[in-house]
């Protein structure tokens, strides 16, 4: 696992990003997982979940190659999955500008910021984006959205 330390680092994510998945300026993929524990003596419900028992967080942020470029184990299940990301050192550098991210680049003719994305469990950032809310589609039955041609059956 090799942490990106410079900007041309983040580049060559992002070049891949776009390359492989049409999607320029992305610097990586972030998720996170409950792993079950047993909690110590004593933690109350220090370490339960929303999901109904005992965990500690696994947050990772992979690149387009699935290759994880960082990952961060032991945040208590009780904190909201979006919430994890808040108590990594990753964050703090990512809010005190210390990651060494690159300026944005003109992408067709518009500037467009390097972003992490994720689930909707993350918060909408100018850094990090992430999917409309599924539940905005559910609410709208009469949604139609476009079918798109899938290139592999052209």
């Amino acid at each position: 696992m090799q942490f990106p330390t410079n900007e041309r680092d983040w580049e060559r994510i992002a070049k891949v990003f776009e390359v492989k998945g049409n999607f320029p300026n992305c610097l990586g993929a972030v998720d996170s997982k409950h792993v079950a524990i047993v909690p110590p003596p004593g933690a109350g419900s220090y370490f339960f979940n929303y999901k109904g028992y005992n965990s500690q967080v696994l947050i990772g942020i992979s690149d387009s190659n699935y290759a994880f470029i960082y990952f961060n184990f032991g945040t208590n299940g009780r904190v909201s999955d979006g919430g994890v990301l808040e108590y990594t050192d990753f964050y703090d550098k990512l809010q005190t500008d210390c990651l060494k991210i690159p300026v944005s680049p003109d992408v067709k003719g518009r500037k467009l910021p390097y972003v992490f994305i994720g689930d909707e469990a993350f918060s909408l950032r100018k850094d990090f984006l992430k999917p409309y809310c599924e539940a905005i589609y559910k609410r709208k039955k009469d949604l139609q959205l476009p079918s798109l041609p899938c290139p592999k059956n052209n």
